[in-house]
C-alpha cells in the first residue's frame, strides 16, 4: 500500500522467536534480566486490518489481535472500525513469543493504516511489551540473534545490546508437545515473584558465556562454542526455575527427554524457549536437519501430541 496516506488495508507478517535464557537474574548491579534470543522464519503471523463499518475478528487467534488493535486505538485516539483477519499464527503459550507478535503486528498495522510518526518501539511501549525480555521487539524490528539488557527501574523497554546476523545454513529442529502449555500470564508473574535468590556467581558466569562465547562464535560461524554457551545457559535457568516446571529443567518431560538424546547424541546447541513447552536444536545445515527430523519422528511415532518443525533464523524484522 506505498505511496498512500490513507490505506484500506495493511498485511503484516512477524515471526516466530527463540527465547534461549536469560543471564543476570540476580539484579546486583541495577539491572535484572537480560537475555538472549533468535528470530526465526516460522512459524509465522500474518495478520490484515481493513478499514470497516464494525468490529470484527476472523480466523485464529483473531478476537486476541482485535482486543490489541482496539488498545492501541484507544491508546492513540483513533476514530473508525477495524475488520482483523488472521491468515496464520504463531502457537500461543508454546514459548515462541506469540502475544508479542501478535501485539506488535496489530499496532504496527495501525501505525501504516493512520499514517502515524511512531516506531516498533513506540508500538511496544504502548502495547505494554518487553516487561522482562527486549527480544521479542528485537525480532520484529531488525531479527538475526539479539541479545538485551534487562531492566533498571526506570527502563522502559529493555535495550538492544547486540545483534548479529545467525548463518543462513544453520537450521533449527523444532518439537512441539501439544498436550500442554507453558508458564504464562498470572501464572508466570507468580512464578517469578516465588523463585529463589538468583546467585551473583551463576550471573556472571551467564553473563561470560555471552559476550566472550556465544556472540563471538556466531560471529566466526562455530556452532560447537554457540551451543556451549547456550547449554550452559539453558542447564543453569532451567534448573533454576524447575520448581514453576514440575520440577524438572524442560517443562516438557517428553521434550526434555529428546533434548537429553539429542545431547548425547553429540548435539551440542539444545534448550528450551521461554517457559517451553517447546524445544530446539540447532545444526549445521539442512542435511542434518533433515536426518535428525526422521530420528526424532521414529521415536515419537506412537506420540500423537508432538510435532517437528524445520526451519532457518530471519536476518531481517517483520515484513509489511
Amino acid at each position: 500500500m506505498s505511496g498512500s496516506k490513507t490505506p484500506h488495508q495493511i498485511g503484516v507478517t512477524t515471526t516466530a522467536r527463540l527465547h534461549m535464557g536469560f543471564f543476570d537474574l540476580h539484579g546486583g548491579l541495577g539491572r535484572r534480566f537480560g537475555s538472549i534470543g533468535l528470530a526465526l522464519s516460522e512459524p509465522v503471523t500474518r495478520l490484515v486490518v481493513a478499514r470497516a463499518t464494525e468490529f470484527a475478528a476472523t480466523g485464529p487467534g483473531g478476537e486476541r489481535a482485535l482486543a490489541y488493535a482496539r488498545q492501541f486505538m484507544q491508546s492513540q485516539g483513533l476514530e473508525g472500525a477495524l475488520a482483523v483477519e488472521i491468515e496464520s499464527a504463531i502457537p500461543e503459550h508454546s514459548g515462541l513469543g506469540s502475544g508479542t507478535q501478535m501485539a506488535m503486528a496489530a499496532g504496527w498495522a495501525l501505525v501504516r493504516l493512520y499514517d502515524l510518526p511512531l516506531k516498533p518501539r513506540d508500538v511496544a511501549a504502548v502495547m505494554q511489551r518487553g516487561m522482562r525480555s527486549g527480544i521479542g521487539i528485537g525480532a520484529f524490528e531488525q531479527g538475526g540473534l539479539l541479545v538485551d539488557g534487562g531492566r533498571a527501574p526506570d527502563t522502559v523497554l529493555p535495550p538492544l545490546l547486540a545483534r548479529l546476523d545467525f548463518p543462513e545454513d544453520w537450521r533449527i529442529l523444532l518439537m512441539f508437545d501439544n498436550s500442554g502449555t507453558g508458564v504464562h500470564g498470572k501464572q508466570e508473574i507468580e512464578a517469578f515473584r516465588a523463585l529463589p535468590e538468583f546467585s551473583a556467581e551463576t550471573a556472571a558466569k551467564l553473563c561470560r558465556r555471552v559476550l566472550m562465547q556465544a556472540l563471538p562464535a556466531v560471529a566466526e560461524r562455530d556452532l560447537a562454542a554457540f551451543g556451549a554457551a547456550i547449554y550452559e545457559i539453558q542447564c543453569c535457568i532451567g534448573d533454576y526455575f524447575a520448581s514453576a516446571q514440575g520440577g524438572e529443567r524442560f517443562t516438557s518431560a517428553t521434550v526434555g527427554g529428546l533434548l537429553e538424546w539429542l545431547h548425547g547424541q553429540g548435539i551440542g546447541c539444545v534448550g528450551q524457549s521461554s517457559w517451553g513447552p517447546t524445544g530446539f536444536a540447532i545444526v549445521e545445515n539442512e542435511s542434518e536437519a533433515q536426518s535428525l527430523l526422521t530420528a526424532l519422528k521414529e521415536k515419537c511415532a506412537d506420540l500423537k501430541h508432538m510435532n517437528f518443525m524445520v526451519c532457518r533464523a530471519r536476518n531481517q524484522g517483520m515484513a509489511s
